[in-house]
């Protein structure tokens, strides 16, 4: 913060104490600029993403040894879970939570000395005794509810990598609260093909009566994606970007894509009362030149939703990551010092306010060619 005070000739005291002691409302805040990113970028998508910062010491709230995309193995750092507002010109890091690592949440664990550390630990931190470990899946889900409900924003469909989408409670999650989605999955995720039928057995006469099911196992995304061969396949511009070369003056993004409807199976999945399996989209993206697909998507895009538009869905996470750049680099995301929970994320939303008011720059025309330039 620092920085941050010398640039504002503010005292770096006071300013830490805005962030850490006083007693503004960090949802609000969120809630307000969040609706106003409706009004202005428009966005297309929510995307599920987090990010991991790392961390030196063990005060930190949530801080622990775990995976962080961000670091690309297991470190000392905290995950932050966040729901992006996004479309192709710009994005908002709308909505926060931070990840709390089974840990710091004294209530998973037996031994009642080390129970008695954790919620030292807590308390020292200022963590509210309602935030316990929950998969990040889960605070995804709490947020879009929060984001849909009282904040009143649309429900869009949602974007995600295979962290997410690889998770079946999630994807039946934002089923039950009416979310469209297009998420990657890892091509083991078994299916059946979109026409396949359960059968009944006869009855015997005795005992229950036979349930329908389907003859055969299902067979992995993998598998119906090369079965549906290349013959399947339609190339795909989803945006334009900025290296041009003799051979692509545009700059199109392109490459190939097939689109299947399948079942997704999974024993958690609800069938229909005929024992059918809910039906869906499979995305996959197959380049020239490569044996077999290298990118698989889930979606529950309308069966008369075109390619082109899921495709473009699929691919909008380029905008996320570029975004996290210049909240990391340029507006100080991952430089909170400080070891309260409320601080951590009353900072993040601050953020969020110099990224919106750098999107406001970037997008008003009045501001010249130059401002308004995508970055």
């Amino acid at each position: 913060m620092q920085p941050m005070a010398d640039r504002l000739g503010v005292d770096h005291q006071g300013l830490q104490q805005f962030v850490t002691s006083s007693t503004w409302d960090h949802e609000a805040v969120r809630a307000n600029v969040a609706r106003w990113a409706v009004q202005t970028i428009d966005p297309a998508v929510y995307v599920v993403d987090d990010s991991g910062f790392p961390k030196d010491g063990t005060a930190s709230p949530f801080v622990a040894r775990q995976y962080s995309g961000t670091l690309g193995k297991t470190g000392n750092c905290q995950i932050g879970v966040s729901i992006q507002m996004a479309t192709d010109r710009a994005s908002l890091a709308a909505n926060w939570r931070l990840f709390c690592h089974a840990s710091w949440d004294d209530t998973t664990i037996a031994d009642e000395q080390a129970a008695q550390a954790v919620r030292q630990r807590r308390t020292r931190a200022g963590i509210p005794e309602q935030v316990r470990h929950r998969e990040k899946w889960r605070l995804a889900l709490d947020m879009l509810d929060q984001m849909s409900g009282p904040w009143g924003l649309p429900k869009l469909p949602v974007v995600g990598d295979s962290g997410y989408g690889d998770a079946t409670e999630f994807r039946l999650g934002l089923d039950e609260r009416g979310f469209e989605y297009v998420l990657e999955v890892d091509p083991t995720a078994s299916a059946y093909p979109h026409d396949a039928v359960p059968l009944t057995a006869a009855y015997s006469g005795r005992g229950r009566p036979p349930a329908p099911g389907y003859p055969g196992k299902p067979v992995n995304l993998r598998e119906l994606a090369l079965a549906a061969g290349r013959r399947a396949l339609h190339q795909v511009t989803w945006r334009h970007g900025t290296k041009k070369s003799a051979g692509n003056p545009g700059a199109a993004m392109r490459s190939r894509f097939l689109a299947l409807r399948v079942r997704p199976a999974n024993r958690n999945i609800t069938r229909n009362d005929d024992g059918s399996l809910p039906e869906g989209w499979l995305i996959a993206e197959w380049p020239p030149g490569e044996p077999e697909p290298v990118k698989y998507w889930l979606s529950t895009m309308a069966p008369g939703a075109a390619l082109k538009t899921m495709v473009r869905l699929a691919k909008i996470r380029w905008r996320i990551e570029h975004d996290y750049r210049e909240l990391k680099t340029g507006l100080g995301l991952d430089h909170f010092e400080g070891r309260s929970y409320t601080g951590w994320h009353r900072h993040v939303t601050l953020v969020v306010l110099a990224q919106a008011f750098c999107t406001l720059l970037r997008l008003d025309p009045a501001l010249g060619p130059k401002a308004a330039a995508p970055a």
